[in-house]
């Protein structure tokens, strides 16, 4: 591990230590969280509608497709966490240094609209979750999702910790509403027991499977995941990764089990109080909602769906953000503010949610709620392929690659994945044209380039390690791989420009500003006033507080002429991002140096960003002190 490699999660990169703890029960303590976070994706809004669907139709029938949908999940999300600790990268980290520049590029395409998709199921979740309990009209609810942008910042101000302990706190009131509504119903366990029988009743039925199997997987999990379990730190010896594979295992094997809990407890709801009952058509989640208080006589039931379903919405919201921010650095080596991060993707999730409801009526949100699931569904090929190639490599994996018989049951899994998915696709896709009457040739001309475009992109990142020889598994910097040096020879600045504030800041920011020029640099000392009159009136005024800033940088020139150094100063007025940049570049300076103050948070919105703003505005090295 390098300092100068990028680190995944970088704020909250080994921000727990599991290295202190030495009993048993307190290091699995320290490694349980990050499978938490995973497993809200497996009991999303999304998954409600099929599990509702496949109940209402079919029974306990299909309980065994939740089973296997939930074990093919544990295998994936244990080789996402394997590959997270073992070459301490993300899958998509991994996937940069594998594919091609173009590739990846369409592969960070293809995350963000899974991601968007993912995003949407919560917004439309959280916006019937309010109407439901509180009548809201399901325009105003979508309105409201916006201020979950404001949750995800809260909670990372209080550490990884904490957001764990948010989520763990979202999926338990999920459990227990369902241990409630499962009591209320009072279904019957030989029954249930029977449900774990594989069998296929009819076309119908397959197709419900098809639609559980697609919406379990989610591909931005298997990003997630492996970036999670690097905010543990380990030591990075063979022992130590082996145990924390193991301690992560138990992780993902209680959190899955947990959302497979709430899955089947869905369906179980659905066949119970629906299926006997005479309704076998209850697809939708609001129509669920009104039949639960009829059908079990209490007016609780529809209560606590409603409050699982709002609580759903609102931990997948925490681990979509955090799935965005991953791609995108891992992808594209660019980072954005979170909470910018965070708005853009609700954005890219409220518009189509809005129009929808605008122009086609609340009744087409189930429709809607479907399509973000196909959505899912196109992508999930993208996610799984590579991360099978990478952790079977033993180059890149070494000791820790998956041995013959745990990579033929991920491709196996992996196989039954996507060929359902394309036939959920198809059959939708069929659907489409069937309904489109004299527009279908738009649909075709559309949407069949699309697929064929995909399809052919998947099968070359299914191929391409096969074909390609393998690259060198190298430290990934910033921006691109360490290149052959040549002759290295200290090199000293002749023309520093130094910024000052008159703070204490300002002599540590000279100490290392002074060792960086060769025996004649000349220095440049700058201060910005930042007055509402200096804004104004620029060099022209001549209040007070100019006239003492101009004695400061004289008295600090002075000093360090007496040293032997060649110093001047300049005065600079206005905005800093505005006035430091043309002082740089009329001194033709060749090093900027600026002291760092490490505003965070509310104080970085308030006072601004400077050194970040002004170090994009010149082209010339900028040393940051803090």
């Amino acid at each position: 591990m390098t300092e100068a490699r990028r680190k995944s999660l970088e704020e909250v990169y080994e921000s727990i230590d599991t290295t202190v703890q030495h009993k048993f029960w307190k290091r699995l303590f320290a490694f349980f969280g990050p499978a938490y976070l995973v497993s809200v994706g497996y009991m999303d809004p999304g998954n409600w509608a099929t599990d509702i669907a496949g109940g209402s139709q079919f029974g306990y029938t299909l309980i065994w497709v939740l089973l296997m949908s939930n074990l093919m999940a544990l295998l994936l999300q244990s080789l996402s966490a394997r590959l997270g600790l073992a070459s301490a990268r993300d899958l998509a980290q991994a996937s940069k240094e594998t594919y091609p520049s173009p590739v990846n590029f369409f592969l960070w395409i293809l995350a963000e609209i899974a991601i968007a998709a993912t995003d949407l199921a919560e917004v439309l979740g959280m916006a019937i979750g309010l109407k439901l309990l509180f009548g809201l009209p399901m325009i105003i609810g979508v309105c409201i999702t916006v201020l979950d942008t404001f949750l995800f910042l809260i909670l990372q101000s209080y550490g990884m910790r904490k957001m764990e302990v948010f989520i763990l706190g979202m999926i338990s009131i999920i459990g227990m509403a369902f241990c409630a509504e499962i009591f209320f119903s009072s279904p019957k366990l030989t029954e249930i027991a029977s449900g774990f029988v594989p069998r296929i009743p009819d076309a119908s039925a397959l197709y419900i499977a098809i639609g559980i199997i697609g919406a379990t997987v989610m591909p931005h999990n298997l990003y997630l995941h492996s970036a999670l379990v690097q905010t543990r730190k380990i030591r990075q010896d063979e022992e130590s990764i082996r145990s924390g594979l193991k301690y992560n295992l138990v992780d993902t094997s209680i959190a899955l089990n947990i959302a497979f809990f709430v899955n089947a407890s869905i369906l179980i709801l659905a066949a119970a109080a629906f299926h006997q009952h005479g309704f076998y058509k209850v697809a939708g989640i609001e129509e669920a909602h009104h039949l639960l208080k009829d059908v079990l006589g209490t007016a609780l039931a529809p209560v606590l769906f409603a409050v699982a379903l709002i609580a759903s919405g609102q931990s997948s919201t925490v681990t979509g953000t955090l799935a965005g921010q991953i791609v995108m650095e891992g992808y594209l080596n660019l980072r954005i503010r979170p909470w910018l991060r965070r708005l853009i993707t609700r954005l890219l999730a409220i518009i189509p949610a809005f129009l929808t409801i605008i122009f086609l009526g609340e009744g087409k949100v189930g429709e809607l709620l479907v399509l973000s699931q196909v959505i899912l569904s196109l992508q999930l090929g993208f996610a799984v392929i590579p991360l099978i190639h990478f952790v079977s490599d033993k180059e890149k994996m070494g000791k820790f690659a998956i041995n013959d018989w745990v990579k033929s049951a991920a491709w196996i899994s992996a196989g039954i994945i996507i060929a359902l998915n394309v036939k959920l696709v198809i059959d939708t896709l069929g659907g489409w044209f069937a309904n489109a009457g004299d527009y279908v040739w738009l649909y075709q001309m559309t949407l069949l380039p699309v697929c064929l475009a995909v399809s052919a992109l998947l099968v070359y990142i299914a191929i391409y390690p096969f074909l390609k020889k393998r690259r060198e598994f190298r430290m990934p910097l910033p921006h691109q791989y360490a290149q052959v040096l040549g002759d290295v020879t200290k090199s000293g600045y002749k023309r520093i420009a130094v910024t000052l504030d008159f703070s204490e800041m300002d002599s540590r920011t000279i100490a290392h500003a002074l060792p960086q020029g060769e025996t004649d640099a000349k220095f440049l000392l700058i201060h910005i006033v930042e007055t509402a009159g200096s804004r104004m009136l620029g060099s022209e005024i001549m209040d007070y507080e100019t006239a003492a800033d101009e004695e400061n940088l004289k008295t600090y020139t002075s000093r360090l002429v007496e040293k032997g150094y060649q110093v001047e100063y300049r005065l600079g007025y206005g905005e800093p991002i505005k006035a430091i940049p043309k002082i740089v570049k009329e001194f033709e300076a060749d090093l900027l140096v600026m002291g760092a103050h490490g505003h965070r948070g509310l104080k970085d919105l308030i006072f601004g960003e400077t050194i970040y703003k002004v170090r994009h505005k010149v082209n010339i090295p900028v040393l940051i002190v803090s």
